[in-house]
């Protein structure tokens, strides 16, 4: 159970590692309040993001990509990635991984 992530940059075929990632939840009022905040590590994961049964409702994942092509030197088109999805299953796990490259990106749930 929880809500997990992780990185791999396409371009490069490794985990996208110093990616600042956030969590945030819609509240009642519809604005979105921080879970979690955090950096990938080596291995493009974010970790502690929702450790347990998370709250069923709507979710999104942010990260920070266009800092983490900066330090490599390489133009980005895409600055920032959001990711908005639905919990509606507390009992389920959810990964949400990010496929990166400087010009796109792609995400899907996984397991």
């Amino acid at each position: 159970m929880g809500i997990s992530t992780h990185i791999l940059d396409t371009s490069r075929g490794r985990p996208a590692e110093g990616v600042i990632v956030t969590l945030t939840k819609r509240g009642a009022d519809g604005a979105h309040v921080l879970v979690h905040a955090g950096v990938t590590d080596a291995d493009g994961r974010a970790k502690g993001l929702v450790d347990g049964a998370p709250a069923a409702g709507e979710y999104a994942l942010h990260f920070a990509v266009g800092a983490y092509f900066a330090q490599r030197n390489q133009p980005c088109f895409y600055p920032e990635v959001e990711v908005r999805f639905v919990v509606t299953a507390e009992s389920e796990h959810y990964h949400v991984p990010l496929l990166l490259n400087p010009f796109g990106y792609s995400t899907y749930r996984g397991s």
